[in-house]
C-alpha cells in the first residue's frame, strides 16, 4: 500500500516535474537518473522498500514503472479500499477536541469568524476579504504551484525536482488521510452552522444569527475541526523549508479563482500563514480549526521527511539548502 501511495505522488507530479525542470537534463541514462538510484524508500519499522515507478522510463539502474505485481491502472470504488494502512498510522497524528462550546476560547473564536467571515462583511479589511476570496480554492493546487516556483528558482536537476514533488505529494496524501480521521473522529460544526444554531448552546456570548452566511455564500460539506487549508498549507510549508531552508524568498502566487490577482511572499512561512487565516475571512473555519490544523500538517510532513524518499547514507546532497531547524 505504501508502495501504492509514493508511485501516485511521482505519478501525479510527472507534468510539474517536467515543466519546473526544462532546462535540467532529462536524457535516459544522465547523471540526474543515476541520482535517483541513490534514493531509498524506507517504511515505518526502517527498512528498505521495493523500487517505486520512475518518471524516466525502464533503462537498467531506473525504477520500475510500476510497483511489481500491481495493476498499471489500479481501479477504487472508495478511498478507504486503499488506505487502510495509512489509516491506521493516522491514528498516531489524531489530535485531541476542539474547544467545548462553552468554553472562553470558542467564544473568541466564534465572535471573530462571526464578524470577519459574514459574506459582505464591514469587520474586516479590504485585504482580509480579498485574501478570504483569492485561497477559496483547491489548497493542494496552490502548494504544487508554489513548489513548481521554487524548484525552478533553485534551479534543481530532474532527479532533485522529482523528490520534492513526491515528498510534496506524499506528505499532502497522507494529511488528508489524517485531518479527515480528526474531522469525524469529532463532527465539529462548521461556522454558519454554528452561527445559526447557537441559540441551542448554554452560552450566553455566543449569539445566534439566523440568516448568517460565509464569504462565499456557501460552505464546505464536511467538520470543520481541523481545516485542511491550515493542514495542507503547514505540510507544504513545512517540506519546503526543510529541502530549501529558511532563508527568504521571493515567490508570488495566482489564484485559481480570482483570475489576475497575484499575491507576493517573501517566505514559505508567510505563504503557510496567510492560506491558513484566509479560511477564517472566509467564514469557513474558526481560528481553533486553523492552529489545529496547522499542528497536524507539521506533525505529519516532519514524519514523510523523515522517514521517506531518504537518501543512502542519509545524504541530501545539492538539493537547496536541506535541514532546515523545522
Amino acid at each position: 500500500m505504501l508502495r501504492f501511495w509514493t508511485a501516485l505522488a511521482l505519478m501525479c507530479a510527472t507534468p510539474l516535474v517536467h515543466s519546473a525542470s526544462s532546462y535540467a537534463d532529462s536524457v535516459a541514462g544522465s547523471a540526474d537518473e543515476a541520482a535517483l538510484a541513490t534514493l531509498t524508500l524506507r517504511g515505518d519499522d526502517g527498512s528498505a522498500l521495493p523500487p517505486i515507478p520512475s518518471v524516466f522510463g525502464n533503462a537498467p539502474g531506473d525504477y520500475q514503472s510500476t510497483p511489481p505485481n500491481f495493476p498499471a491502472q489500479p481501479v477504487f470504488t472508495h478511498w478507504s479500499q486503499v488506505t487502510p494502512f495509512a489509516l491506521e498510522r493516522a491514528k498516531q497524528f489524531r489530535l485531541g477536541p476542539p474547544p467545548a462550546l462553552t468554553s472562553a476560547e470558542y467564544t473568541a473564536v466564534f465572535n471573530e469568524v462571526k464578524a470577519l467571515g459574514i459574506v459582505n462583511s464591514t469587520a474586516a479589511t479590504a485585504d482580509q476579504s480579498l485574501i478570504g476570496g483569492f485561497w477559496n480554492g483547491a489548497i493542494q493546487n496552490y502548494w504544487s504551484e508554489i513548489a513548481q516556483t521554487a524548484v525552478s528558482a533553485h534551479q534543481l536537476t530532474t532527479a532533485q525536482s522529482a523528490r520534492v514533488f513526491a515528498l510534496l505529494n506524499l506528505t499532502l496524501a497522507d494529511e488528508v488521510i489524517a485531518f479527515y480521521d480528526t474531522k469525524y473522529t469529532y463532527n465539529f460544526w462548521r461556522p454558519v452552522t454554528a452561527i445559526r444554531a447557537a441559540a441551542i448552546v448554554d452560552n450566553p456570548n455566543t449569539l445566534a444569527d439566523p440568516t448568517w452566511l460565509p464569504q462565499p455564500g456557501k460552505t464546505a460539506a464536511d467538520p470543520s475541526y481541523p481545516g485542511a487549508h491550515a493542514t495542507i498549507s503547514a505540510g507544504g510549508a513545512f517540506v519546503l523549508r526543510k529541502v530549501f531552508g529558511n532563508e527568504p524568498f521571493q515567490v508570488n502566487v495566482t489564484s485559481e479563482v480570482l483570475p489576475g490577482v497575484v499575491r507576493s511572499f517573501d517566505s514559505f512561512a508567510a505563504i503557510e500563514n496567510e492560506a491558513s487565516l484566509s479560511q477564517i475571512y472566509a467564514g469557513q473555519h474558526f481560528r481553533s480549526d486553523e492552529n489545529a490544523g496547522e499542528k497536524l500538517g507539521s506533525a505529519v510532513a516532519d514524519f514523510v521527511v523523515d522517514n521517506f524518499l531518504t537518501r543512502i547514507h542519509g545524504r541530501d546532497d545539492g538539493e537547496g539548502k536541506e535541514g532546515g531547524d523545522d
